[in-house]
Order: C-alpha cells, then sequence, then structure tokens
C-alpha cells in the first residue's frame, strides 16, 4: 500500500439518464441528476484511485461524506467527478472531490474511506446476515 500517496486523482463520469434522476430515486420530483446518484459518481472516482494500488485482498469502504450539490443537471448530459487523496492516516484516506457536468459545477464533496482486508469484512457481514 506504499503506492497511496497524497495527490491521487480519480475520476468517473456518467450520463444522466432517467434511471439517476431525482424522480426514480424517490428524492425529488423533476427529472435531473439526483443528490444520491452524485454522492455514488463520488464515492466510485475515490475508489477507482486508490483500489489498483491496494495489496491483493484489499478493498475500501465508504465511511463519511459531506457534500455539496450546487447545480442541476438535465438528462442526457455528461456528468465527471473528480477526487483528490489529500490524506492518508493509517487505513484512513480523505478525499477532497469535484463534480462538473458539461456547463456547470455540479457539486463539491470531502469523502472518507477506510481500508479493510476483504476476506474478514466478508466474514463479519454474512455472520450478520446469518443472524436474521
Amino acid at each position: 500500500m506504499s503506492g497511496l500517496q497524497v495527490g491521487i486523482e480519480g475520476k468517473a463520469s456518467i450520463v444522466v439518464n432517467n434511471d439517476n434522476t431525482a424522480m426514480a430515486y424517490g428524492s425529488g420530483a423533476v427529472n435531473v441528476f439526483a443528490t444520491p446518484a452524485l454522492i455514488g459518481l463520488m464515492e466510485k472516482a475515490a475508489l477507482s484511485s486508490v483500489d489498483p494500488l491496494l495489496d491483493a485482498g484489499y478493498t475500501t469502504v465508504g465511511t463519511k461524506i459531506d457534500v455539496k450539490h450546487l447545480a442541476a443537471t438535465p438528462i442526457g448530459m455528461n456528468v465527471t467527478a473528480t477526487s483528490r487523496l489529500v490524506e492518508v492516516n493509517g487505513k484512513r484516506l480523505l478525499f477532497n472531490i469535484e463534480v462538473r457536468d458539461e456547463v456547470d459545477l455540479v457539486g463539491t464533496g470531502v469523502h472518507e474511506r477506510f481500508i479493510i482486508e476483504l476476506s474478514g469484512f466478508i466474514k463479519r457481514v454474512e455472520s450478520k446476515a446469518a443472524k436474521q
């Protein structure tokens, strides 16, 4: 995991369609890019920047996000999130993220992720599921 350096950037893009609007998510009454979809795109950008640098059997999970959704994006427009790793503190990673459509700055955010060992994490989740 020595490749995790402050400044690493990641990107994720999506075209706004009927499936990722506020109406589709139930988070609003208009057919524009939904805030939950914006957050998912932010997480995807952050994940894409660090996951390839982790040792086999490790990944990251999102634990906290603080988002400002600044502008509406209509159906058909491309949206791109760019993440920048700004802090590495042991297993804790902190990202600044900007999201832009073809015209505006759509959103900004600060996102925290933690590095986890995948098999142990899955075992804990399966154990929890068995308690249902």
